[in-house]
């Protein structure tokens, strides 16, 4: 059996993900702040914010369920926080977003790395931003992160060179994330306008079809190829 460890599983993109795959008869493991009663998986109810608990259930879960065909870990869990300047951030709210977009999934890699060892097939998909190869005012700590994610993935690829690693952008997708962006403050977020145009002018995927192309993406024999990539480029 195919075992999937996805981050950020309650709604959006991560919901997808979920639904998609437990519905196809895998293993599949959600990690959010709340479980979503729709989706038929195991859920794990973490707030990534406070990664530690996460990584230490994982692995003692991971040394009790040995024996996968395959295993994969998706970090998709982000934390926006409020758009503008650096300097006017929340300090909490920045803390929290710096946790769980990079922090926990470093965490979770490094877990998933050591107690899969014997699973013949492994792969690790971080997801990613086109804000971490593009700086965008209003975003810093956003923009940092998506970079991290990106050279995390890069350094680990030269580590376990026997699993597929990808930091994969993902395109826009319609999610409350977007929402975010386009009720920011146009004086403290310059970019509010260009968000509100991709909405208007029906430029955003949904999350569903974004959930296909990834899983899609995740099935394709050159996985890992690629280190950084782009799911619009595949």
């Amino acid at each position: 059996m195919h075992l999937y460890i996805v981050t950020g599983s309650s709604r959006g993109l991560g919901a997808a993900l979920v639904q998609q795959l437990s519905a196809t008869g895998n293993a599949v493991i959600g990690i959010a702040r709340r479980a979503n009663p729709a989706l038929k998986a195991e859920q794990w109810t973490l707030d990534l914010a406070d990664p530690l608990p996460a990584a230490e259930r994982l692995q003692a879960w991971l040394r009790a369920n040995p024996g996968w065909a395959s295993a994969t870990l998706v970090n998709n869990a982000a934390l926006l926080s409020a758009p503008g300047p650096l300097a006017a951030a929340d300090l909490a709210e920045l803390a929290a977003a710096l946790r769980v977009g990079l922090e926990a999934p470093t965490l979770l890699s490094r877990v998933f790395l050591a107690e899969t060892g014997t699973v013949p097939t492994r792969r690790i998909l971080n997801i990613s931003s086109g804000l971490g190869r593009r700086a965008m005012a209003g975003s810093a700590a956003y923009c940092a992160i998506k970079a991290g994610l990106d050279h995390l993935s890069r350094a680990l690829a030269l580590e376990v060179p026997d699993v597929g690693i990808v930091s994969l952008a993902p395109g826009v997708i319609d999610t409350d994330m977007q929402l975010q962006l386009r009720g920011a403050d146009p004086a403290r977020f310059p970019e509010q306008t260009r968000f509100q145009g991709l909405k208007d002018g029906g430029q955003l995927q949904t999350a569903e079809a974004t959930a296909t192309a990834i899983i899609q993406f995740l099935a394709r024999s050159d996985f890992g190829k690629t280190i950084v990539a782009d799911i619009r480029d595949a």
